[in-house]
C-alpha cells in the first residue's frame, strides 16, 4: 500500500479548542440516559433507554477507561490531544460516571418501576418478597438454581476466584464450620449465567398480575441453603468490569486462529470497575477492591440490580411500546421486474429504517439465483452469523458463482460471529479474505458482475451502515444501488486492492481511506473558504457519528473564521468547540437522540451553488481516515441529492425536541420549541413521510 496521508499532529490544540474525547463520549451516554426521563417516549421504551445506557457504559469502561488506565500505567504524565493529563481525565470520568449512575437508579426506582406498577408490572427484589411468593421461589431455587450454582469458599486452598467480566456474583459472610470442620468466613457465589436475570412468577401465584422476580433475589432468599450447617450473616451482589479490548499481533500467520485464542482473554482482562450493592459494608467493598487491584474511585454503589443490561423481558404491553412502523419500498421497486432491469432506469436511494432493507436482500437473492451473474463480491463488518445476507452468499457460491467475501474479523464484540461467518462461507466454496494487515475493512460494498448480451455489466450497492437486517430496522443509514459505470469500476478497483496486491488504484468518483478521503475533505473545506473570502455564499453540513480528527477540526475553525456557515450533526463524540468568539462562532453543533440510532454519514458542500453531496462509511476520526478501509460516494442524481439534503440534513437541523446543542463550554443543552414554533421531531417527520 502506498501514498498514505500523514496523520495530523494534535499538538496544535489545547483545552480552548479541543474537547476531550472520553469526556465527550460520556456526555453522549448521558444524553441516552436522559431519554429514560423523557415522557415523549412510551414507558417500556424509557426502560429500554435505561438498559441501553447500561450497555453503553459497560463498553465505555471495557474499552475507553481500560485504555486510559493502560496508558497511565505506562506513562503517568501522559496527556490527551487537548493537553489534559490522563490522570485528570480519569478523575473527571469517575465524577461524571458516578453522578450518571446515581441518576440512573433514581430514574429506575422512583419513576419507571412505580409507573410500571400502575400497569400491573411488578419487579420483586429481595426486600419485596411476599409470603405468597415464598413457596414458589423455594421450589424454583431447588429445581433450577441450586443444581447449577457453585459456591466457592475463600481459604488458603481456595483463593479468590477468577470471575468472568460483567458476571453477577455474591460475596457471602458466614458463621460456623463446614463439613470438614473448617472455619469459613467468606464465600463467593457466581450467579449462573445460563439462567434469566428476570423470572416471571406464575399468575396463579401472583394473583393475575405480572410479577417478575430478580434472580439475585431468589439466590439471596436461599443463600444459607448453599452452605448447610452454616449461617449466612451477609450476602452482597457485586460485578466487576474488565478490559475487553483485544490485542492481536498483525504478524500472526493465521488471524482467525489468533483471534480465537484472544477471545477467552476478554473474559478475564484487567479489572477497571467494581459495582456493589448499596448496602454492602465498607470493609467488604474494600476487600473486593483489593482483590481486583482497584482504587476507590473505581467503586460504584448501586441502588438496585448491579447488571441492568440484562434487566429486560418480553412484556406483553404494546400500549407501552412505540407504535409499530411499517417500512416502505422506494417507488421504483413497486414492480415485478428483476432489480437489474430496474437499475437500468436509474439509481435507487434507500434511507433506512424508513425504507425497508428488503431491496438489499432482493439484490443479493437475484444475484445468487440469476444464471447470468458471474461473480459477487461483498464486504462484511457486522452481519450476524445466521443472517440472510450470509445465507445468500453461501447459496451463490454453491450455485457456481465466484463469491468473494472480505470479512473484518476484528469488528469489536463481533469477532466470534465473524469467524463463524467466514467458516460458513468457506464451506460453501466462497473465497474469504480478511482485508489488509493493519487496516480494518469498514467500507460497505457489494459488487455484482453480470453477463448481458455478450457484455460484462456491473451493479453496486454502497452504504453508510452494516449489512445487518436487524440493525437496518433501528439504525438510520443511507444506501445506494447503482449501475453507474464509473462508480462500479471504482468499487471493482477497491476490491482488487483488498484481495490482491499492487499500488493504490486511481478512482474516478469515489474517495477512499486511507488514501484520498482525508485530503479530499480538506480540499472541499478549503474551497468553501475561498468562496467565502471571495464574497460568495459558503455552507458546510456534516452528519457523522463522531468528530475527533484534529486537522479537520482546525480546517473547520479556519472556515468559520473565513465566514463559512457550518452545521455539524454529530451523534456521539465531538471534540470541536462551537460558538467560541473569533474561532468558531459560525459553527453550530447538534446531536439527535431518539427512537432510532442515528448512523448516517453525509457530507454537504455548497460549492458556489453546484452542491456536492457525499454519503460515506467513515466518521471524521483518526481511525476511519488513517487506519480503516472506507468509501465515500457521491450522490449525483438531482432528485436523490435533494432527498439526501432535505431528509438527511435539513430535516435534522429543524428538530426542536430530540436535538441537543453543544455549547462552547462542552455542555449539551436539549432543544425545546419556542412559543411561536410548532413541535418538530426529525425522525417522526420521516416516518410520517413514508408511513
Amino acid at each position: 500500500m502506498t501514498s498514505l496521508p500523514t496523520l495530523a499532529s494534535s499538538n496544535q490544540h489545547n483545552l480552548e479548542t479541543y474537547i476531550n474525547r472520553e469526556l465527550s463520549l460520556l456526555e453522549f451516554h448521558k444524553r441516552v440516559l436522559a431519554q429514560a426521563k423523557d415522557i415523549e417516549h412510551p414507558l417500556l421504551e424509557r426502560l429500554n433507554f435505561l438498559i441501553i445506557f447500561s450497555r453503553n457504559l459497560d463498553e465505555f469502561f471495557e474499552i475507553r477507561v481500560a485504555s486510559l488506565i493502560q496508558k497511565i500505567s505506562l506513562m503517568s504524565q501522559a496527556t490527551g490531544p487537548e493537553g489534559l493529563p490522563l490522570v485528570e481525565v480519569l478523575k473527571q470520568i469517575s465524577k461524571n460516571a458516578h453522578e450518571a449512575v446515581e441518576e440512573q437508579y433514581k430514574i429506575l426506582n422512583y419513576t419507571l418501576l412505580p409507573q410500571l406498577q400502575g400497569y400491573g408490572v411488578h419487579f420483586i427484589q429481595h426486600g419485596d418478597i411476599l409470603e405468597k411468593h415464598k413457596e414458589w421461589i423455594k421450589e424454583y431455587f431447588f429445581k433450577e438454581v441450586q443444581p447449577v450454582v457453585t459456591p466457592i469458599s475463600l481459604d488458603p486452598a481456595h483463593p479468590f476466584p477468577r470471575l468472568v467480566n460483567k458476571s453477577l456474583n455474591f460475596i457471602v459472610t458466614l458463621e460456623g464450620k463446614d463439613a470438614f470442620g473448617r472455619q469459613i468466613d467468606l464465600a463467593i457465589v457466581p450467579a449462573p449465567r445460563s439462567l434469566p436475570r428476570l423470572v416471571k412468577i406464575p399468575e396463579h401465584i401472583s394473583g393475575g398480575a405480572e410479577h417478575y422476580i430478580l434472580l439475585s433475589a431468589i439466590i439471596h432468599q436461599h443463600i444459607s441453603d448453599l452452605f448447610p450447617g452454616m449461617k449466612a450473616t451477609g450476602c452482597h451482589q457485586f460485578r466487576v468490569t474488565r478490559n475487553a479490548d483485544l490485542t492481536v499481533s498483525e504478524d500472526v500467520e493465521d488471524l482467525a486462529a489468533a483471534l480465537k485464542g484472544e477471545l477467552s482473554s476478554r473474559r478475564f482482562g484487567q479489572a477497571v470497575r467494581l459495582e456493589v450493592a448499596k448496602k454492602c459494608p465498607e470493609e467488604i467493598a474494600n476487600y473486593l477492591l483489593e482483590q481486583f487491584d482497584l482504587d476507590a474511585e473505581h467503586l460504584y454503589y448501586v441502588d438496585g440490580p448491579v447488571n441492568l443490561a440484562r434487566f429486560i423481558s418480553n412484556f406483553d404491553l404494546p400500549e407501552l411500546r412505540y407504535k409499530p412502523y411499517q417500512q416502505v419500498l422506494p417507488q421504483l421497486l413497486y414492480t415485478k421486474k428483476p432489480i437489474f432491469d430496474v437499475l437500468k432506469a436509474g439509481d435507487i436511494l434507500l434511507h433506512h429504517p424508513f425504507d425497508s432493507f428488503a431491496p438489499v436482500i432482493k439484490f443479493l437473492r437475484e444475484a445468487a439465483q440469476d444464471p447470468n451473474v458471474l461473480a459477487i463480491k461483498q464486504t462484511l463488518y457486522r452481519s450476524g452469523a445466521n443472517s440472510e445476507i450470509v445465507q445468500l452468499l453461501a447459496e451463490a457460491a454453491r450455485n457456481g458463482k465466484e463469491v468473494t467475501a472480505v470479512i473484518e474479523l476484528r469488528a469489536r464484540f463481533d469477532e466470534e460471529s465473524n469467524i463463524e461467518v467466514a467458516n460458513v462461507l468457506q464451506e460453501a466454496g466462497a473465497v474469504v479474505v480478511y482485508g489488509i494487515v493493519g487496516y480494518k475493512t469498514h467500507a460497505k460494498m457489494i459488487l455484482v458482475v453480470r453477463r448481458e448480451q455478450d457484455k460484462i455489466k456491473r451493479y453496486v450497492h454502497l452504504g453508510t451502515g452494516n449489512y445487518h437486517a436487524v440493525n437496518a430496522k433501528i439504525y438510520t443509514d443511507f444506501g445506494l444501488l447503482t449501475n453507474d459505470a464509473e462508480i462500479c469500476e471504482d468499487v471493482h478497483k477497491i476490491f482488487q486492492e483488498l484481495t490482491g496486491m499492487g499500488k493504490m488504484a486511481k478512482l474516478k468518483k469515489l474517495f477512499h481511506a486511507p488514501f484520498t478521503l482525508y485530503s479530499q475533505l480538506l480540499e472541499l473545506i478549503e474551497q468553501e473558504i475561498k468562496n467565502s473570502l471571495a464574497g460568495k455564499k459558503a455552507h458546510i453540513i456534516i452528519k457523522v457519528n463522531a468528530l475527533t480528527e484534529p486537522q479537520l477540526i482546525s480546517a473547520l475553525y479556519k472556515a468559520s473564521q473565513a465566514g463559512v456557515k457550518i452545521d455539524l450533526i454529530i451523534r456521539s463524540i465531538c471534540c470541536l468547540r462551537p460558538q467560541v468568539a473569533g474561532l468558531s462562532e459560525n459553527i453550530r453543533v447538534r446531536s439527535i437522540v431518539g427512537r432510532y440510532l442515528e448512523h448516517t454519514r453525509v457530507y454537504y458542500f455548497y460549492n458556489d451553488g453546484d452542491t456536492k453531496v457525499y454519503c460515506a462509511s467513515a466518521d471524521w476520526m483518526e481511525r476511519n481516515l488513517f487506519s480503516r478501509i472506507e468509501t465515500c460516494f457521491p450522490i449525483e442524481n438531482k432528485k436523490l441529492k435533494k432527498q439526501v439534503i432535505e431528509d438527511g440534513l435539513n430535516n435534522y437541523l429543524k428538530d426542536n425536541r430530540q436535538a441537543w446543542e453543544l455549547q462552547a463550554d462542552g455542555t449539551w443543552v436539549q432543544c425545546h420549541p419556542k412559543p411561536e414554533e410548532e413541535l418538530y421531531i426529525a425522525q417522526q417527520h420521516l416516518m410520517n413521510l413514508t408511513g
